[in-house]
């Protein structure tokens, strides 16, 4: 999958997004708003044609100009854009899919003059690695300014129907804090103990979610979360920034089927019956992460095995069976190995974009994996 990212101020302008003709690829615009709850449907499963879509901003009250498909209005100010384009795991194909990319752009509405624009994204300058020296992922939150940031975060996302009294109150107790410094240390020190004893612990994806045969999870409101907090924060924790259903369906696991957890000193297999593999309309892929949820290295180069791998091997009845261990398996077996990181934990990630029915509705759920003595 190659992946863009980009985020929007529609207070200051709405934009303009650009759709290329992709052809018979699978591809989808994830679009977001703070709460990373969708509000545009553009990608292959709706049908969207190429041209030219804009997003605006809840106060926004212009007309859109001629030539823009179709509008989305977000309900926040702040918004989040997420192109994701299908790529076969080789050479040819990472150069095949240039020219669509470098359509792939979004702009203010000022610039929109209906001529499709391009840009050569492997220009892309590279940051520098501001890393702490530690594996785990940089902190974005931190529980004893949360209280302090969270009043323009509000500002941003206008409280949901039913929600008004909530924000009246969570502003009021801020509010008082600023006043009140014992206040507002006692709210630091529950901001940390509930930072502590509740969001570190859904980073883990078995302590979440709907539980599923196997020791598999998944969750059924992804970008609609709405009012359930709880699913919103284990995600934005372990795995922010997912598609709706229709769009990519999701399931996490940490634990092998008789619940021991997933760890490089040990072998595993997953086995798909004949015809059994995840039933999509565009592609799947099962991905290895390691303990803090980011690739684990290792010498193939390879993280994720599915659609994209046109080298897998079928058993003699039909069956796929993947190979999830740290020491290379028999050469017959290579093909189908997911290496994993040396004596330590890491968890199993399979993505089933635009899903089939049976994906959505629950009567498909992935296969357990078994530990190899």
């Amino acid at each position: 999958m190659v992946y863009g990212a980009g985020f929007v101020g529609l207070d200051v302008s709405p934009v303009v997004l650009q759709v290329p003709d992709f052809g018979d690829r699978f591809w989808v615009y994830q679009i977001v708003d703070t709460r990373t709850d969708s509000f545009a449907t553009v990608g292959k499963m709706y049908g969207t044609t190429p041209g030219f879509y804009m997003l605006a901003g809840p106060s926004w009250q212009g007309q859109p100009p001629r030539g823009i498909n179709q509008t989305f209005r977000s309900s926040t100010n702040s918004a989040f854009v997420g192109p994701r384009l299908f790529m076969d795991d080789t050479a040819e194909d990472r150069r095949a899919i240039q020219p669509s990319i470098q359509s792939v752009m979004m702009y203010p509405l000022s610039e929109y003059d209906g001529i499709m624009k391009s840009k050569d994204w492997t220009a892309l300058p590279k940051l520098p690695d501001k890393s702490s020296g530690t594996q785990s992922e940089t902190q974005w939150v931190f529980p004893e300014k949360f209280f302090d940031e969270l009043p323009a975060v509000l500002a941003d996302a206008p409280p949901l129907p039913g929600e008004e009294a909530r924000y009246a109150q969570v502003l009021a107790v801020i509010e008082a804090a600023q006043r009140d410094p014992k206040l507002k240390a006692a709210m630091a020190e529950a901001a940390a103990e509930s930072d502590s004893e509740l969001v570190r612990p859904v980073f883990e994806f078995r302590n979440y979610g709907l539980q599923l045969p196997g020791h598999w999870s998944t969750i059924a409101n992804g970008a609609a979360f709405g009012t359930d907090y709880l699913t919103r924060t284990a995600v934005a924790r372990s795995n922010i920034l997912v598609n709706a259903p229709i769009q990519a369906k999701y399931f996490y696991l940490d634990l092998d089927a008789q619940g021991g957890r997933l760890n490089g000193a040990n072998r595993y297999t997953i086995s798909f019956p004949k015809n059994q593999t995840p039933p999509v309309n565009g592609f799947w892929s099962l991905t290895l992460y390691n303990e803090h949820h980011f690739f684990a290295p290792n010498n193939l180069n390879r993280y994720s095995l599915g659609t994209k791998n046109k080298a897998l091997n079928s058993n003699p009845d039909g069956s796929l069976t993947f190979y999830v261990q740290a020491h290379s398996p028999p050469q017959e077996q290579r093909d189908n190995w997911l290496p994993s990181p040396k004596g330590a934990d890491f968890s199993l990630f399979m993505r089933a974009y635009w899903p089939k029915a049976e994906v959505l509705d629950g009567s498909w759920t992935p296969p357990a994996v078994q530990k190899v003595n």
